[in-house]
């Protein structure tokens, strides 16, 4: 399919660099190792989240595509399952060394559709790429044992296989990192898959589709279809006794609805749902840590992360003094558009995530709180919003309750360890926590005591390939990444057989 970016961008021409590399991206469905229209012919438009003017447009899927990439996958799976291991890992390793070679397309291609900055979508491609090399050599490892029942008189015998065609569904915000944390793991497992990346940033899903073609990856294992109509596409196939595995990343809400769909054929499961991360500052804590480490998890992807600092819980005696410093660092990051080199925040994703964080802030100042920097959008142009810090945040604020998604932190005092506890977990979610001491059996009890299925000990960010990714709660099921990854993708067969000793 042929690519029309738009010829201007808020007054501002695309480089020829943005309009080779935006005409170098596949544009329609990948089904069967092929690029093909949408079977209605639709298409949808792909925007640039800094001007709020169109990039391209891309083949819309409807059910009958998704219905043909999956028979696609099932097509293939007995094959691809047998494929040996060694093949399987080396496909990743060599995509591994493409998406590297490739990382400033990758990270230019981002910033276009999605709006971080550059430096931090060079980031992510570091970081995404990292699951296509970790997965390259856990494919080997998926080991099981040989072993005497106790009586003696039978022979264990277990093995992991390949639970079979998986349905991913990935979200805008991460478009690479996102797609390389599940794909990678099938792939290293032995199973096919049909990718429905998020219509708002599917152009990094289909350049990295690409990418794994040009590693070797054999038609049909990978399928991508990018839609307008997610629940039109994805609902039918979830349906399907033939899929045996879903694997989603997005919000809760949506997360609950696909559990409930899914529980009809009792399909295999993996879900990293929202998340309302508290971010705990003591008052022995290094405060300059704690504002740098503040800085990192709060401004992340503009703040639109589910692993994104949302509740700064701050001890009285240096909720002031934490408070100003932090203020100063936010209201210095300079908003643009994300090719700008001086950029350090970019735009929201939408208008509607804009409108959704200003309605947040509105309330909670309404309510009594104080934004001692930022407080509104920007005007002009794009979804920007300025970096923005609240105290005096009553109790039973929406901004305490629910995900932020933009570069907004509120913040809240404690009087004690017990207070810090309370406010922590009085939260449905429980996917990260950050906790800044100098106390180190203070930093473990934490751990033993906030209900999270990560939690960062001085430290603002923890995401990494080789460690386990997921919450407890309500934001989700499984986990993504390290050795656990795999297993996700893996079910265990026993066979017993008679103990050839006793023949």
């Amino acid at each position: 399919m042929t690519v029309s970016p738009t010829a201007e961008l808020s007054g501002a021409k695309l480089t020829e660099r943005e309009r080779a590399l935006l005409a170098s991206v596949p544009t329609g469905l990948l089904i069967n190792g092929e690029w093909r229209p949408a079977a209605s012919g639709k298409t949808f438009v792909v925007e640039d989240p800094s001007t709020g003017q169109a990039l391209v447009e891309v083949a819309d899927a409807g059910a009958e595509d998704g219905a043909a990439a999956l028979d696609a996958a099932v097509a293939v799976q007995e094959e691809w399952a047998a494929t040996p291991a060694r093949v399987r890992a080396e496909i990743l390793r060599r995509a591994f060394d493409m998406v590297t070679a490739r990382a400033d397309d990758l990270a230019l291609l981002m910033t276009l559709e999605m709006g971080k900055p550059l430096a931090e979508a060079r980031g992510e491609v570091s970081y995404g790429s990292e699951f296509l090399r970790w997965f390259s050599e856990e494919a080997t490892r998926s080991f099981g044992r040989y072993s005497s029942n106790p009586e003696g008189t039978q022979q264990i015998m277990v093995q992991k296989k390949p639970v079979g065609p998986c349905l991913l569904i990935t979200p805008w915000n991460f478009p690479l990192a996102m797609a390389t944390r599940k794909i990678a793991p099938a792939i290293a497992a032995g199973c096919t898959m049909v990718l429905k990346p998020a219509n708002l940033t599917p152009l990094t899903s289909h350049l990295f589709a690409q990418i794994m073609m040009e590693a070797g990856l054999p038609a049909g294992v990978l399928n991508v279809v990018s839609t307008s109509d997610a629940g039109g596409v994805t609902a039918p196939l979830i349906q399907d006794s033939r899929l045996r595995k879903l694997s989603f990343t997005g919000s809760t809400p949506v997360g609950k609805r696909l559990l409930a769909d899914a529980s009809a054929n009792v399909l295999r499961t993996s879900m990293e749902l929202g998340g309302n991360a508290p971010f705990l500052v003591f008052d022995d804590a290094d405060l300059d840590a704690a504002v740098e480490g503040a800085m990192a998890a709060k401004l992340r992807n503009m703040g639109e992360a589910c692993t994104a600092a949302n509740r700064f819980l701050v001890h009285e005696s240096v909720a002031e003094e934490f408070a100003t410093r932090f203020a100063a660092r936010m209201s210095a990051m300079t908003t643009g558009r994300g090719t700008d080199p001086a950029t350090k925040v970019g735009p929201l994703i939408d208008a509607k995530s804009r409108d959704k964080v200003h309605s947040l802030v509105s309330e909670a100042v309404a309510g009594g709180a104080t934004a001692i920097t930022g407080g509104s959008a920007v005007e002009g142009a794009g979804y920007f919003y300025q970096p923005t810090v609240l105290t005096g945040v009553e109790p039973g604020a929406r901004i305490l309750t629910e995900e932020i998604f933009g570069p907004v932190a509120p913040i809240v005092t404690f009087k004690n360890e017990d207070e810090a506890v309370a406010l922590a977990n009085n939260t449905e979610y429980g996917l990260v926590a950050y906790v800044f001491t100098k106390d180190h059996n203070r930093g473990l009890r934490m751990a033993n005591r906030i209900e999270t299925g990560m939690m960062g000990l001085n430290a603002g960010v923890i995401s990494n390939a080789a460690a386990p990714f997921g919450g407890v709660k309500q934001s989700g099921l499984g986990r993504e990444g390290s050795i656990e990854g795999i297993e996700e993708y893996l079910y265990t067969q026993y066979i017993g057989f008679p103990n050839p000793n006793n023949a």
